[in-house]
């Protein structure tokens, strides 16, 4: 299935080894207002090699991949946050 890449602003921080810990996301709904979710868990699949994803994302080395889970209104969501290190852009799918 392949879903759209939505743009979105991530908070994260970086670990003593360098790796990155997205922490909280923020995009706009569908009357253009930013929401705010913060990630309650997460999972690093990044540098797994070149591979399309579940939701038909197609990935290299280059881009970092995070399964994430997140809050909305009581309810828990699965997406995943990918971030290009060549554009330095932080997109989602859910």
């Amino acid at each position: 299935m392949i879903r759209t890449k939505i743009p979105v602003d991530v908070i994260c921080q970086h670990s003593q080894d360098g790796a990155l810990i997205p922490i909280r996301i923020r995009m706009k709904d569908a009357e253009g207002l930013f929401q705010t979710y913060t990630v309650k868990e997460f999972k690093d699949l990044s540098h797994q090699g070149s591979r399309l994803m579940p939701d038909g994302v197609y990935v290299t080395n280059d881009i970092f991949v995070f399964e994430c889970k997140i809050t909305v209104f009581g309810t828990k969501k699965l997406i995943r946050l990918y971030y290009d290190t060549d554009s330095l852009i932080w997109h989602m799918t859910y």
